[in-house]
């Protein structure tokens, strides 16, 4: 399948990749990261500064930086964007009040000279909720349509259930070997 392809264009040496994973405070960023990770998702702690984990998925090697996302610590994600091949942006689904401050900042980021043409996932977070906005809504809401510099793609899921997040890295797996081409 899609692993056999992956390994005969990458050839016998793993491919790493620097991933940087942004969002607001709250948003699940590092439960997501953990359950990449394969580790216990039931006590997370707001991220002061940043973690970093490798994590092996379709054969290729992840950088993942995971940033935290509070208001005090965003000015100093733009220090962390050089080399990135591929941005992961977070958003709390259910957090409404908070979608304008989110989409200002994606906004922004995406300006920055250090991301040009760097493919963009949107993760569209606990979705598990009730109170979630479905992802088609919030792509809407984000103008994501008017990003025509990069490929993106937004991806319903819920990080603490896990539903959604491997699909989020079929897509992710996709722009490498479209990469590659």
């Amino acid at each position: 399948g899609l692993l056999s392809v992956i390994q005969k264009l990458k050839g016998s040496q793993e491919q790493e990749l620097r991933i940087v994973l942004l969002g607001l405070d709250n948003a699940g960023k590092t439960t997501l990261l953990k359950h990449l990770a394969s580790e216990e998702v039931s006590t997370i702690t707001p991220t002061q500064g940043f973690n970093i984990k490798s994590v092996h998925s379709h054969g290729l090697k992840l950088n993942v930086w995971d940033i935290g996302g509070q208001r005090a610590i965003r000015p100093y994600w733009k220090k962390y964007l050089g080399s990135t091949d591929l941005l992961i942006y977070v958003i709390d689904s259910a957090d409404q009040k908070r979608f304008e401050e989110t989409g200002q900042e994606l906004a922004e980021l995406t300006e920055d000279e250090n991301l040009t043409g760097v493919p963009l996932l949107v993760f569209a977070n606990k979705q598990d909720l009730v109170t979630a906005a479905p992802a088609a809504e919030i792509a809407e809401g984000l103008s994501l349509h008017t990003y025509r510099d990069r490929e993106w793609q937004i991806q319903a899921c819920s990080a603490l259930s896990g539903e959604g997040v491997q699909d989020g890295m079929n897509w992710i797996s996709s722009q490498i070997v479209n990469r590659k081409k």
